[in-house]
């Protein structure tokens, strides 16, 4: 598929945990890991954390219509690392210390779905499928 395509399907996604997150870290602590947000700076982390996203999204919808860039593919390469990352936590929060809420495993294979996707973008020579 082309890198258009996920920079789109990333921008919409990542706006959306950005969104949510600004609005509402608590639910969304809730229902990744079970367990709600209850110090005060854990909220305003979460609603960073929430900002952070919905960057990500901006520079992913900006950079949809230019796909065959270099700084595209360097966007590309820094979801991967994110959605690497982001599989990481959430793998760590189940099997450590046991937070699971309803949402974890999709999120878990989401992110998984999208790093592989990154992957499959990233491995075209000289940007073939960067369309």
């Amino acid at each position: 598929m082309p890198v258009k395509t996920l920079c789109t399907a990333s921008a919409v996604i990542e706006a959306g945990a950005g969104v949510a997150l600004m609005a509402v870290p608590s639910v969304l602590a809730k229902l990744l890991f079970g367990s709600p947000l209850d110090a005060p700076v854990a909220v305003m982390t979460g609603r960073l954390a929430g900002a952070a996203l919905f960057t990500l999204a901006v520079g992913c919808w900006l950079a949809r219509s230019d796909a065959r860039s270099r700084a595209a593919r360097g966007l590309v390469a820094a979801m991967l690392f994110y959605n690497i990352a982001a599989v990481a936590v959430f793998l760590f929060a189940a099997f450590g210390p046991k937070l699971i809420g309803i949402a974890l495993w999709p999120a878990v294979i989401l992110h998984a779905a999208m790093a592989g996707w990154s992957v499959v973008s990233l491995a075209k020579k000289n940007g073939a499928g960067m369309k």
